[in-house]
């Protein structure tokens, strides 16, 4: 039985989801009383959880502003989560109406949500993909059918690498997947840091979820844009990555840092 050209599934609500938890604090409605006890439980042990991840949002949308405003014209975004309104597409191609955006997930819920939201121009579409593989994802045919590897592409890594541990090799699959684009394209990259206040309490709520949470120095999140040249500010605390408005109050405290480069070899 399938439901949107995806396969219907169980959902398991007996353990709080990151994608879920991340919907929760930016105030959506895609989650459960598991994933609510998690985001409250993440709150009171980082008391700018809140703000963080609506920061990190903002982070996105400038970064797909600029990206676009930069010639490109197609977004491979891995690790997309559940959709929050205005979507990566909708950022985009509010920008440049030609833009085409490829979501990956390996969440069939996630991809069940997005797939429902989606336009039906050609121009947006949702895979089931995971990011541990990265081979996998680039050779996926509906990928290919979308992103042209010939042509400048930007890839978002939004606030997932912090989902893989060491023992993934995050930096490898960062590498495989630098590797297949071409000059002029673009890394969007955000990442967990506890750089700024303790935050191993914050950690102990991911240990009965999904996925744990790993945090990372300020040094290991700039490896990951080896092979790219950051573009100014280089990587900053995400309200403060060119920020259009004001930074949010104890924006100093937000623990994401935040950066986006361009491949330019």
């Amino acid at each position: 039985m399938t439901q949107d050209g995806f396969e219907a599934v169980d959902i398991d609500t007996s353990k709080p989801h990151p994608a879920r938890i991340y919907d929760y604090l930016l105030g959506g409605k895609d989650n459960y009383e598991v994933d609510q006890e998690a985001g409250d439980r993440l709150a009171t042990a980082a008391p700018e959880a809140r703000i963080g991840v609506r920061a990190n949002r903002a982070f996105l949308q400038r970064a797909v502003r600029y990206v676009v405003g930069s010639g490109v014209r197609q977004i491979l975004d891995i690790g997309t989560g559940l959709p929050t309104s205005p979507n990566v597409h909708e950022v985009a191609q509010s920008v440049a109406p030609d833009v085409r955006v490829a979501y990956v997930d390996n969440d069939p819920i996630v991809a069940a949500h997005g797939n429902a939201l989606l336009s039906r121009s050609g121009t947006t579409r949702i895979i089931l993909g995971d990011l541990r593989e990265p081979r996998s994802v680039l050779d996926h045919p509906d990928v290919r059918q979308l992103i042209d590897f010939d042509q400048p592409v930007a890839l978002l890594l939004v606030a997932i690498l912090h989902f893989l541990t060491d023992e993934d090799r995050p930096a490898e699959i960062v590498a495989t997947l630098r590797d297949a684009l071409p000059a002029g394209s673009f890394l969007v990259l955000s990442h967990a840091t506890g750089d700024f206040a303790d935050r191993s309490a914050a950690q102990a709520v991911y240990s009965n979820a999904t996925a744990s949470l790993n945090l990372r120095t300020r040094a290991e999140v700039e490896r990951f844009f080896e092979g790219f040249d950051l573009v100014e500010p280089g990587l900053a605390q995400v309200p403060f990555w060119r920020p259009d408005t004001p930074p949010p109050p104890h924006s100093a405290e937000i623990g994401f840092y935040g950066g986006v480069a361009r491949k330019t070899a």
